[in-house]
Formats: C-alpha cells, sequence, structure tokens
C-alpha cells in the first residue's frame, strides 16, 4: 500500500502465522483500517492508521491492542 493509491481499497486476511490471528487491511483514502479478530473467542478490535506506515507496524499495533482487549477479559494469559 502506497499513500498515492488512496483511491483503491486494499483487502487483506490472512491468518497471522504466530498468533492464529485473522488480520484485514481495508485502505481507506490516505488511511488503511486494520482488523485483527481471535477465531478462539471471536473477539475483534480495529485501528486506524495512515498508509504510509508498513503492514507490519500496523499489523503489531493490532496485534498488541488484541492481547490487552483478550487479557482484560481473562480470555488469554500473557
Amino acid at each position: 500500500m502506497r499513500p498515492g493509491d488512496e483511491a483503491e481499497a486494499a483487502h487483506h486476511s490472512p491468518m497471522s502465522a504466530t498468533d492464529n490471528y485473522i488480520i484485514e487491511f481495508v485502505q481507506i483514502g490516505a488511511n488503511v483500517k486494520v482488523t485483527a479478530v481471535d477465531p478462539k473467542t471471536m473477539t475483534e478490535v480495529s485501528i486506524v492508521g495512515g498508509a504510509q506506515y508498513s503492514q507490519e507496524f500496523l499489523t503489531r499495533q493490532v496485534v498488541k491492542k488484541l492481547e490487552y482487549v483478550l487479557s482484560k477479559r481473562g480470555e488469554r494469559g500473557s
């Protein structure tokens, strides 16, 4: 995803190999909405970041948020 591709929506939904989370990227203008889902608990969280950030960086951020929510709910040990 490049900042010049604002007009196109990009979708990406692989399973994270290390955590088994589903990660989705949707580019909206100059921003990217990143959603992470834990398929075991069906817990879903989202963040919005700039399209200039790498998918790896945005993935780390959304996974941190998901793991925080799971730990608050007592659904995943940290």
